[in-house]
């Protein structure tokens, strides 16, 4: 063997093994000498380079306008890679990485603002380089980021606050009786909307023109899983009544923006539906970078939610061995949890124990929190219709309901809204009767309905998902969007703030590119409370900053390895999207973490 200093030296590297006689090259470029003078062109701009040292891990100095920076490269075969910042630039960094050509290296990298560029190393010959250009001083590391609210890549710098603010000559969709303004103006003040029409002026507001956009009210999704500190699902017992997504809301939560980047404004949110009796939810509006309290809807009545079938039943046979395995023993759940709490609201005696679970439940009888049951099968919807009607209690809303237009008329007697999927079908046994105009009929017959998500993603284009009643069956383009927007306003008892384009409502709006119905529509802002949280402007500039900051921290990193700090091998944040379908998200997703630890090292 050929190494390149004393054998059990830490760093020494093996160069060559010879077997018989036979040469075998391990590392090449590590037995060549390439200390000498150079020039690196970088963006069409060339700096002095000069490399100096033993091999591998050359020092090198690199020399620009009016200071030195120093790094070292990393050879394999005959790749080359290398970093450095200058003093300029100090808190930004640019990484190359290329290959071998002639007596230099050319390649691509990652440029101190982000973007991508090319790179060329051309070797000098003797004496080119003046004495001018190898002189120049080492700059120092920025130690310290910014706060930004929340502490994460898209936070502001400073929290965002309500303007006045006048939008001007835009389509306006109402989602009221005036329906559709050609050419409106909608002025919003201290966070409401003031006024509605054409021709309004306002001294001291800022002024948004909106010719040739589309204003509308902000989307609502009536069934979503965002903004959870972690498991959704509290699958032990059947009714859990007592649980509260309230308690564990994460405002730092990234889907927040992304939706506000799709026009949502608010957001309820819900528990799994392994439980017959979930727990209950909560209300949000988006608003970005305020804390967990901050965001919950003020003034909003509780909900909380009921589950029907497949999932509620299946739970049992994973972990646990829990009652119900039937669709019957779901249906039993339900009588049983109503009879429980009417014998413990009859007992009278003072020092009883208070118990959260059946507490909540008497809400519901007493019609101070209402319902949103997870649902599909009609035979199932017709169970928990019965049971209300015999204890007494409405349900508010049935979710999922893919099996809605069997049983709308009875829906419609009892007073019950729908909220379900576009076109979800097939993906489990209880959804092979799903139909993509169930909404257009349910919507025909006299329920108030509403499309929602039940997914982070599709969350981003609940105006898409709203369209497709048009393609499927011919509904108006207005009672499209009021399926995203004040049908579910409605259904959550908030119509009198949001929902819709009028005075004295909370100013929720969207400012759209293009017709809100259509795939090639952007929300350009996003409004709530009169306060912008999302521009599309400033989220180009956003990506860019994240950018150089990813490559401040990378610079921050390996500075710090260099002073010799301790390391650990890179992670994943391993952010879980909840839906509905995971019966037990918090078992699986944590050996699924541990697992993926485990890979991760092993392949460091």
């Amino acid at each position: 063997i050929v190494t390149n200093g004393p054998i059990f030296r830490d760093k020494t590297s093996i160069l060559e093994n010879w077997i018989l006689g036979e040469q075998y090259i391990v590392k090449a470029e590590s037995l060549k000498n390439y200390t000498g003078e150079y020039t690196l062109t970088l963006n069409n701009i060339n700096y002095p380079l000069i490399i100096s040292g033993e091999v591998p891990g050359n020092a090198v100095k690199i020399i620009g306008i009016s200071d030195t920076v120093k790094t070292s490269m990393k050879y394999n075969d005959k790749l080359i890679s290398f970093s450095f910042s200058f003093k300029k630039d100090s808190t930004r960094q640019n990484r190359l990485s290329g290959v071998e050509v002639g007596n230099g290296w050319a390649g691509t990298g990652t440029l101190a603002n982000g973007d991508w560029g090319r790179w060329t190393i051309s070797k000098l010959k003797s004496n080119e380089m003046t004495p001018a250009e190898r002189k120049g001083t080492n700059p120092k590391m920025n130690e310290m980021g910014s706060i930004l609210y929340p502490f994460q890549g898209y936070g502001f710098l400073n929290q965002p606050t309500a303007q006045d603010i006048l939008l001007k000559n835009g389509t306006v969709w109402t989602s009221e009786k005036e329906g559709i303004i050609q050419g409106g103006d909608i002025l919003i003040q201290n966070g409401k909307i003031t006024k509605v029409g054409k021709n309004i002026t306002a001294p001291g507001a800022t002024v948004i023109n909106a010719q040739g956009k589309h204003i509308t009210p902000g989307i609502i999704d009536e069934h979503s899983h965002i903004a959870g500190t972690g498991s959704i699902n509290e699958c032990t017992q059947s009714v859990t009544a007592e649980v509260r997504m309230a308690d564990i809301l994460n405002p730092d939560d990234i889907n927040i923006y992304r939706q506000l980047s799709g026009g949502v404004t608010a957001s309820h949110l819900l528990h799994g539906s392994c439980n017959t009796i979930g727990g209950q939810t909560q209300l949000i509006k988006l608003r970005w970078g305020k804390n967990a309290e901050e965001l919950k809807f003020d003034g909003w009545p509780g909900f909380i939610k009921f589950a029907l079938g497949e999932n509620v039943k299946r739970a049992s046979s994973n972990q646990n061995t829990r009652f119900p395995d039937t669709r019957m023993g779901v249906e039993q759940v339900l009588e049983d949890a109503f009879v429980r709490a009417k014998q413990y609201a009859a007992n009278n005696d003072p020092n009883k124990r208070k118990d959260l679970e059946l507490e909540a439940i008497l809400e519901i009888l007493n019609g101070k929190r209402h319902i949103t049951c997870h649902s599909y099968v009609a035979s199932e919807i017709l169970a928990l219709l019965n049971i209300a009607q015999k204890h007494n209690f409405k349900v508010n809303t049935f979710t999922h309901i893919l099996e809605g237009y069997k049983v709308a008329d009875q829906m419609k007697k009892q007073g019950s809204a729908a909220a379900g999927f576009s076109d979800w079908w097939a993906y489990k046994a209880e959804v092979q009767d799903a139909i993509p105009q169930n909404d257009y009929i349910m919507n025909k017959v006299g329920v108030l309905s509403a499309i929602n998500s039940d997914d982070a993603e599709m969350a981003r284009r609940l105006n898409q998902e709203a369209a497709k009643s048009i393609k499927y069956a011919g509904m108006t383009e207005e009672d499209a969007l009021k399926s995203v927007t004040i049908n579910p306003a409605t259904m959550l008892h908030v119509n009198d703030k949001t929902g819709s384009i009028k005075p004295g409502k909370d100013a929720d709006i969207v400012i759209w590119s293009d017709h809100p119905l259509s795939i090639y529509a952007k929300a350009e802002k996003t409004i709530v409370d009169g306060i912008i949280y999302f521009d599309r402007e400033k989220d180009a500039a956003q990506q860019k900053w994240i950018a150089m900051e990813k490559n401040r921290l990378v610079n921050k990193s390996i500075g710090a390895k260099k002073s010799g700090a301790k390391t650990d091998a890179p992670s994943p944040s391993l952010n879980e999207e909840e839906h509905c379908e995971e019966d037990h998200p918090h078992a699986s997703n944590l050996w699924h973490r541990l697992e993926q630890r485990m890979n991760l090292n092993q392949n460091d």
